[in-house]
């Protein structure tokens, strides 16, 4: 679903379940050519996807990427990611999703590890940032 907004700034809605209830878009692409994706988890269709952490991962990232998708990018695109995990052993297989994805890319990345998210079953919340200079 695609939010016009202002002519300068554009808004990407979707159908997760917390965007409507929290007031927030799915991304913002500024008119500099930066688009900013809020976290992404495995919710897709309003439900969340099976799996473990490296499942969610892999998950969350495809979302942001289908959204990058809607807004004329790729995964070439990315420029920064933020990976939000609730155990430190889920490191390693977080990190495996990341470096499948980007290892070629190589996007400015961090790892935090949080006490927990709006619902316990999820383990994994992404953010992506991403810029194609000479936007609109």
């Amino acid at each position: 679903m695609t939010d016009s907004g202002s002519d300068s700034v554009r808004r990407i809605g979707s159908d997760g379940p917390w965007e409507e209830a929290f007031g927030y878009s799915r991304a913002v692409q500024l008119p500099n050519g930066l688009v900013l994706v809020s976290g992404c988890t495995s919710v897709v269709g309003g439900q969340i996807a099976a799996g473990g952490p490296y499942e969610q991962a892999v998950t969350a990232f495809g979302v942001a990427l289908d959204t990058l998708k809607e807004l004329g990018l790729g995964r070439e695109d990315v420029v920064r990611t933020r990976m939000y995990i609730t155990h430190a052993r889920d490191v390693d297989e977080v990190g495996r999703a990341h470096k499948e994805l980007f290892d070629d890319v190589r996007p400015a990345a961090s790892m935090l590890i949080v006490s927990g998210f709006v619902d316990p079953s999820l383990v994994v919340e992404i953010e992506v940032e991403a810029y194609r200079g000479g936007a609109q």
